[in-house]
């Protein structure tokens, strides 16, 4: 596959996944304790909605929410009883040509689209092809996926998102040009095929790749097509004339501009493979207006059996949690995410977001209410929408009580205590400790946190946000899921990092080592030869670059891989892998992928290039500077920058810049 594949944005990467995942500010201010944030079934009486009233509540939002976030054109459906109650479009498809947004407008759905490769491939479970439990290989054609675990990868951890691949993102590439070309699954699998390196089901990382495979094996078992099974199997019965997961010219012109959160247009991307069963599906409002009614019909639609009603039971039941207050996902692709946002009803939704489309869809199958909406950017206006529409028909009515928290021992901190790295953001560190009856966590995107002890394995910081730990197939703590939708932990699980077997050459007393064993244990950095790691040796520029690519932690999404190697070396003259790197060529390479902020005045005392100036200046100032680099009181500093770097040296600088939790940290 040609590598200009590998182009995509850093927010359609990340909300992808789901459509909070690109949240890094406050989205909820709610406060939650543990009995009002458990999911049930017994607040409030089923309530009939009515289509005016739901409209003439609804337009002041979406009036206010896209003014908010530059939204040109929305769509929005909602479906009761099997009815229609609401589907109507607000603002313009096309702002330029002042084409209206309607029921016919064309949107792309992105990451809803795995909840049908998840009812097509469960069509093919009811029909004795596939079985849920049985090794994904058997139905690959023979396709072989590594595994390092001695538990089989099977359908059900794709459809559950817990497939435990390294690398979940490696599967959908996105490009205008690829509108017009054919590009099979096979061939982006097996180029981009990852590892199964944790025990599948033991725990939540979301996964493109995971769904990418499922289609791939309904193509192997169904002998047709994805698009070809979904349009004869799915959309055809469903009555859903406009949707598909191909660009046809007749969708293409009818299909809502793709705007950026400036309001301005670009282009559409096509997709690699051209049939993306985690991501690729288009369609309209009054196409998913069928698909709503589907589930709350039990699987049928104008007399059609889609699927069986056991089968639309299980697409929308949770069937994986952090802990029984904390949902996470069912086997029809659907999710649990911001469960404080359900009001302790039964929701379970799916968003989508590829480069100027989002989309969100809503299901409360005890309510048999569901609502569906699209709009022609990527900001996260969806999230105010859901909100507001479950807090005025959906209200929490349960009775709050004040949480109850339990001291916890240092002994039995213990279990807890330690470093963890997120299982799909690999640039996401936390750390754990433990002070005064409560554990202290630190993690990069939210800070510091003080949680405390519901029951062992569950706690809850300070705003109500809660944490629940997992144990592994050894009983022995392993994981955690964080709640908190200020940071991007509730994108997947955390796991822990278990140190290893210290080096030969690195006595134990050296400045140096808990930087090299720290980073020697995330995998960043390892021997020169044997047990050696050759603490006092050189690197070549092409060496630290490597290296510091996977310190950064973004090398789990591919695309993004050939813009980061860009910016790393901005404003370096005359780089050559093959050269030995010095220390100002290094500093500067970090802070071009760090940005650290200058925090204080630093001067640099001995000769260092122009270039590297305010690179080495700005890191220092943060606390990233080897153990040997002194600064002075009055902020002066030896940086030795054109010396070579040394590989003891590079272990701190980069586990300084990428390994921790919070900066500045104090020189």
């Amino acid at each position: 596959m040609n590598t200009n594949i590998r182009k995509i944005s850093l927010v359609a990467l990340l909300s992808l996944t789901t459509i909070f995942t690109a949240c890094t500010a406050p989205v909820s201010n709610r406060n939650t304790s543990p009995v009002a944030s458990q999911i049930s079934n017994e607040v409030s009486t089923k309530v009939k909605l009515n289509p005016q009233e739901i409209e003439s509540f609804i337009d002041p939002v979406f009036e206010k929410a896209m003014k908010k976030h530059n939204v040109n054109g929305s769509n929005f459906v909602v479906v009761q009883d099997g009815e229609v109650l609401v589907s109507k479009g607000y603002g313009f498809a096309d702002k330029e040509k002042k084409i209206a947004v309607d029921k016919d407008t064309v949107f792309q759905i992105a990451s809803v689209s795995k909840t049908f490769t998840a009812l097509a491939a469960l069509q093919l479970v009811e029909g004795g092809k596939m079985e849920l439990d049985r090794d994904i290989q058997d139905y690959l054609g023979g396709m072989k996926i590594p595994n390092k675990t001695n538990t089989p990868l099977t359908l059900n951890h794709l459809l559950t998102y817990t497939a435990g691949f390294d690398y979940p993102d490696k599967s959908l590439f996105l490009d205008p040009k690829f509108i017009d070309q054919h590009i099979p699954m096979k061939e982006v699998i097996t180029e981009n095929m990852p590892t199964v390196v944790r025990k599948p089901g033991e725990a939540y990382t979301y996964d493109n790749f995971a769904f990418l495979l499922a289609g791939y094996a309904i193509e192997n078992v169904s002998g047709k097509s994805y698009s070809q099974y979904m349009e004869d199997n799915v959309f055809k019965p469903l009555g859903m004339n406009s949707t598909s997961s191909r660009f046809t010219p007749e969708l293409l012109s009818r299909m809502a501009t793709t705007y950026g959160p400036d309001g301005k247009p670009h282009p559409v991307s096509g997709h690699a493979p051209t049939d993306g069963p985690q991501g690729s599906i288009l369609s309209t409002g009054e196409d998913m207006a069928k698909y709503l009614i589907m589930f709350q019909q039990k699987g049928t639609v104008n007399g059609k059996k889609i699927i069986n009603e056991k089968t639309a039971e299980q697409m929308q039941t949770y069937s994986v949690f952090a802990d029984k207050s904390i949902p996470m996902t069912t086997v029809g692709g659907f999710e649990g995410y911001l469960n404080d946002m359900m009001n302790g009803h039964h929701v379970v939704l799916k968003g989508g977001n590829l480069p100027g489309h989002q989309s969100l869809i809503v299901l409360l199958p005890e309510k048999n209410v569901s609502f569906y909406m699209s709009y022609n950017n990527d900001t996260m206006m969806s999230l105010e929408v859901y909100e507001a529409f479950m807090d005025q028909y959906f209200p929490d009515e349960r009775e709050v009580e004040q949480p109850k928290y339990i001291p916890l021992s240092e002994k039995d901190a213990d279990q807890y205590v330690g470093t963890y790295l997120n299982t799909r953001f690999f640039f996401l560190n936390s750390n754990f400790t433990y002070g005064d009856g409560n554990l202290i966590m630190e993690t990069g995107t939210s800070g510091k946190h003080t949680l405390k002890m519901v029951h062992p394995l569950l706690f809850e910081d300070e705003a109500g946000n809660k944490l629940a730990f997992k144990k592994n197939q050894h009983g022995q703590i392993e994981y955690f899921y964080y709640t908190n939708p200020n940071g991007l932990d509730f994108g997947s699980d955390a796991r822990k990092v278990h140190s290893k077997p210290a080096f030969n050459d690195v006595p134990n007393d050296s400045a140096y080592s808990s930087y090299i064993n720290n980073l020697h244990a995330r995998d960043v950095l390892f021997a020169k030869e044997g047990n050696n790691f050759d603490p006092k040796g050189t690197m070549t520029q092409g060496e630290f670059m490597d290296t510091i690519m996977i310190a950064h932690g973004w090398h789990g999404f591919p695309d993004m891989i050939e813009g980061h190697k860009k910016q790393m070396i901005t404003g370096i003259p005359a780089v050559d892998r093959n050269a030995v790197i010095t220390r100002q060529t290094a500093a500067t390479m970090i802070q071009n992928l760090k940005q650290a902020k200058l925090e204080r005045d630093i001067k640099l005392t001995d000769e260092t290039a122009p270039w590297a100036t305010d690179a080495i200046t700005a890191l220092i100032s943060q606390g990233i500077v080897d153990p040997d680099t002194k600064i002075n009181e009055d902020g002066s500093v030896n940086f030795r920058s054109q010396q070579p770097l040394l590989r003891q040296e590079a272990s701190a600088l980069l586990d300084l810049a990428f390994g921790y939790y919070a900066l500045p940290r104090t020189p």
